[in-house]
């Protein structure tokens, strides 16, 4: 029973070392590493999107206002395919 559970628990922990990796991306810290924005949009739902770019590569990141906060945070980046 217990080689059953050894490889969930290895999807598992892969998997949020992935989310915890993807939530540490931030506008300012892909700006840090070289990227340049290459655009802005606003979203719908409120908020804005921005494209940085470095080389051929182009992330979108979606940041917003927070009301408590007096900085404006990234909610979530991600890689443009």
């Amino acid at each position: 029973m217990r080689r059953d559970i050894a490889p969930l628990a290895v999807l598992v922990l892969a998997a949020t070392q992935t989310a915890v990796s993807a939530q540490t991306t931030t506008v300012q810290s892909l700006m840090d590493g070289g990227y340049t924005v290459a655009g802005v949009t606003q979203l719908p739902g409120g908020g804005a999107g921005v494209f940085l770019e470095k080389g051929n590569a182009l992330v979108f990141c979606d940041v917003a206002e927070t009301p408590y906060s007096p900085t404006v945070a990234t909610k979530y980046c991600k890689p443009v395919k």
